[in-house]
């Protein structure tokens, strides 16, 4: 639990830390989101048929759409608890959410719940992986079975209403 605790104190502070080699603007980030948002809203009104399918389904209809992850963290279904059943899935850089941040704009997040729990061999990749996203990553969720899907921070970039 507390090797959790430290990795999302990590990851969440190198989210809002600021890059100025890499820095984005805040058009940077309206761009991306305007691209990538309506991709996210064909999905929420089907979401369901991946319900009870291997997350691969889901991970291939994302790409089909060509929406891009970026990285992602695990958690529990209930705090505090140590079984892992939900991935958050992240479609922007730590530099495009530092940016959103910084601008006090939403971000778009895929919250995937499954139907068991994540094997506990998730505390390595995320140790090896540092939150960011690779085949690996999709390889080692591709088989758990999808109990839920859901989409926040979709309506508009300034937009707080973070529900679908």
């Amino acid at each position: 639990m507390k090797k959790l605790l430290i990795i999302k104190v990590l990851f969440l502070s190198s989210l809002l830390s600021i890059n100025y080699s890499k820095a984005q603007t805040a058009t940077d980030y309206i761009n991306f989101y305007n691209d990538v948002t309506p991709k996210l809203n064909s999905i929420i009104p089907n979401k369901i048929q991946f319900y009870g399918k291997p997350f691969s389904n889901f991970y291939s209809e994302l790409q089909n759409k060509n929406i891009i992850v970026k990285g992602w963290i695990y958690d529990p279904k209930i705090v505090p608890s140590t079984k892992y059943y939900v991935l958050k899935i992240f479609l922007c850089d730590v530099n495009m959410i530092g940016t959103a941040s910084r601008n006090s704009f939403t971000y778009p997040l895929i919250i995937v719940t499954f139907e068991d729990e994540i094997p506990s061999q998730v505390v390595n990749l995320m140790e090896q992986n540092h939150t960011i996203w690779d085949p690996t990553v999709a390889q080692f969720f591709s088989n758990l079975k999808i109990e839920k899907i859901e989409f926040t921070g979709v309506k508009g970039y300034n937009v707080k209403d973070y529900s679908e």
